[in-house]
């Protein structure tokens, strides 16, 4: 079903969602000042960490500090300030000291090249930037056309981690964070009402935050988005009910990204407490130490965990055949469990004995997490259906940058796999001609930033132009199937989607790391894979080759023939005229120093099939392969 979704206009949200973000923070700080807002790690890698909460009023005071620190610095009404820095407490600081004082927050990667660097703060004219490291002051030092634009440099820490000298000795203009918010608690001292004042004029049209895209299809573009498309967010997910203040969440996504803000606004709304943790090497230790109700991820990390799950035992082990066997009970309670009717008996007690013996250790070692959130890419719905199976429900959202990032959700209780839920309440969606999806809504971003034709093009009455193909079932929930520029046509007349492609070959080989599907003008799809490392050495080892490199196992027989295996499975989940006659393994994972990834880690599709054209053109040559 094509046509249109439904229309959602509930004016309350409209009406009770906060005038920005500073306004957003003092409603929550107001009302629950004890309240836990985050808590804050503290330990090395290796060690136990020691969480410290900060409250809701203890965050509103640090924020106005930086805010009124800001000030001082001279900052005025929507000009940028940078953040590079990766997520962390002192990232949330400063970026609410910036709403609270009126700028707008420029976000940078922290593994974002400094050619790339040196384009976005130029771009942004931003004046003032945060980092996180002395290695970030080098990106900027290093660049001669920065030279007079920076005129400050706000570290987090007060020592170079590389030699430990003090971090003023890195460029004149670096100014620690704890030197910042002394001054700006001066300048309350002498004038308590100053980030007051300034909170009150902002305007919900206020400029809040210039996002740069990844860039999967060239020059990053910078998405303007105000301080009253945040607040609706959180309010139409405080609408929706199914997080509260008694969950906690933990948060570890880029900042950088527009889903990492996306969920700051929606928290900060409801009044969930967020663990704050970076730090990817502490981050299943820091699940277990927190033991979050609701965790968000990228589809990969899902993918991830379930083929950890999968490739955790050789097959024919006990363990190997008790999970299987629990895995099938969870697939035929499914239909059951969303319904919310009763199980029969027998099955009942078989879910009983599959929990205890499969599913709570996964549960455990998730932290016993309530659900979980998938956003940024899209996921595959067998991957959806096996943690459901389990227990875990993981709610889809889809959007986009110029969309708040969330544009589509739906809810643990009302799962349709496959689909990512209902437009977003108070906004409105439909399908164009072309079936690419269009948005309507206060959610909408107000457009590219120095780039009038493009938002001209991608903006039109009001209607964002998603890029993406899509169609609506019977209840109004949105199936995606492709990015409309992405879509592919084969010799024989037929369209084929990629990104469904790779879904399907993701999640049905627990070896992969990435895979792009490709074939356009050709008789059928190939793809480019590569694979995981750590997962390819234990199938080294298991198989008698402890010693080869990863690039010597992929040229070997047996793994070529493991991986056929897991391609012929995805296969069948697929039409025919999309299904993968031959495919490449790459001796080396695609990374972003080669400019083949984004810096949020999405492939280039268009960059990797140039440079890797003559290995998947030859693929082609010398068969007999009919065409799709």
């Amino acid at each position: 079903m094509k046509g249109r979704g439904p229309v959602s206009l509930e004016q309350d949200l409209i009406d009770r969602s906060a005038p920005n973000f500073g306004a957003l923070l003092d409603r929550q700080a107001d009302a629950h000042p004890d309240r836990v807002a985050l808590l804050v790690p503290h330990g090395a890698d290796d060690q136990v960490n020691i969480w410290t909460p900060i409250t809701f009023a203890q965050f509103r005071r640090q924020a106005h500090d930086v805010a009124a620190g800001l000030l001082g610095l001279g900052l005025g009404r929507e000009q940028r300030v940078a953040i590079m820095s990766g997520t962390r407490t002192e990232w949330i600081i400063a970026d609410m000291g910036i709403s609270c004082a009126g700028g707008a927050t420029t976000t940078v990667y922290p593994n974002t090249s400094p050619e790339e660097t040196a384009y976005i703060l130029t771009d942004s004219d931003s004046r003032i930037v945060f980092v996180d490291t002395a290695a970030q002051v080098d990106k900027i030092v290093s660049r001669t056309e920065l030279a007079d634009q920076i005129q400050q440099i706000v570290t987090f820490a007060g020592t170079d981690e590389r030699t430990g000298a003090d971090v003023h000795t890195l460029d004149p203009r670096v100014l620690t964070m704890a030197e910042l918010i002394a001054s700006g608690r001066r300048l309350l001292a002498d004038d308590p009402q100053l980030v007051r004042r300034m909170i009150d004029s902002i305007r919900p049209i206020d400029l809040a935050t210039l996002i740069y895209t990844s860039g999967t299809t060239g020059t990053p573009k910078g998405v303007e988005i105000e301080h009253g498309s945040w607040t609706y967010m959180g309010a139409a997910w405080e609408y929706k009910d199914f997080i509260g203040p008694d969950d906690l969440h933990l948060l570890w996504l880029p900042l950088s990204h527009a889903f990492g803000k996306c969920l700051l606004a929606i928290c900060i709304q409801i009044g969930v407490a967020q663990a704050v943790e970076g730090r990817i090497p502490r981050l299943v230790r820091s699940i277990g130490e927190v033991r979050p109700t609701v965790m968000c991820g990228v589809p990969r990390i899902f993918e991830k965990i379930r083929a950890g799950v999968m490739t955790a035992a050789p097959q024919g082990r006990l363990t190997t055949r008790i999970s299987h066997w629990a895995f099938a009970v969870g697939r035929d309670s499914r239909p059951y469990r969303l319904s919310g009717s009763r199980m029969p008996l027998a099955l009942a007690a078989r879910y009983r004995i599959a929990d205890a013996l499969v599913f709570a250790t996964l549960k455990r070692k998730l932290g016993g997490v309530r659900f979980m959130i998938s956003g940024g890419a899209k996921l595959s719905p067998q991957v959806q259906e096996w943690f459901y199976s389990a227990g875990i429900p993981i709610v889809e959202g889809y959007g986009a940058t110029e969309l708040c990032a969330v544009a589509f959700f739906s809810e643990p209780s009302t799962i349709r796999f496959g689909t990512v839920g209902p437009v977003c309440p108070g906004c409105e969606a439909r399908i164009a001609e072309d079936g690419e999806v269009l948005v309507r809504g206060p959610i909408v971003a107000r457009g590219y930033h120095n780039l009038p034709e493009r938002t001209a093009e991608s903006f039109v009455d009001g209607w964002f132009h998603t890029g993406d193909i899509g169609e609506f079932d019977e209840t109004g929930s949105l199936h995606i199937t492709d990015r409309k520029r992405d879509l592919f046509k084969t010799s024989g007349g037929k369209y084929v989607a990629p990104q469904k492609v790779e879904a399907a070959l993701m999640a049905n080989c627990p070896y992969l790391a990435q895979a792009v599907a490709l074939g356009e003008g050709h008789k059928y799809a190939v793809a480019l894979l590569t694979l995981d490392p750590e997962k390819l050495a234990v199938w080294g080892r298991r198989h008698g080759h402890p010693q080869m490199s990863y690039a010597e196992l992929t040229r070997q027989p047996e793994v070529r023939s493991t991986i056929q295996g897991y391609v012929d499975r995805a296969n069948a989940h697929l039409d025919r005229w999309e299904t993968v006659k031959k495919f490449a393994m790459l001796d080396h994972n695609l990374d972003d120093e080669e400019g083949l990834v984004t810096t949020s880690l999405k492939v280039r599709r268009d960059v990797v099939a140039n440079r890797y054209r003559d290995l998947w053109e030859s693929l082609y040559k010398g068969d007999e392969v009919p065409e799709g």
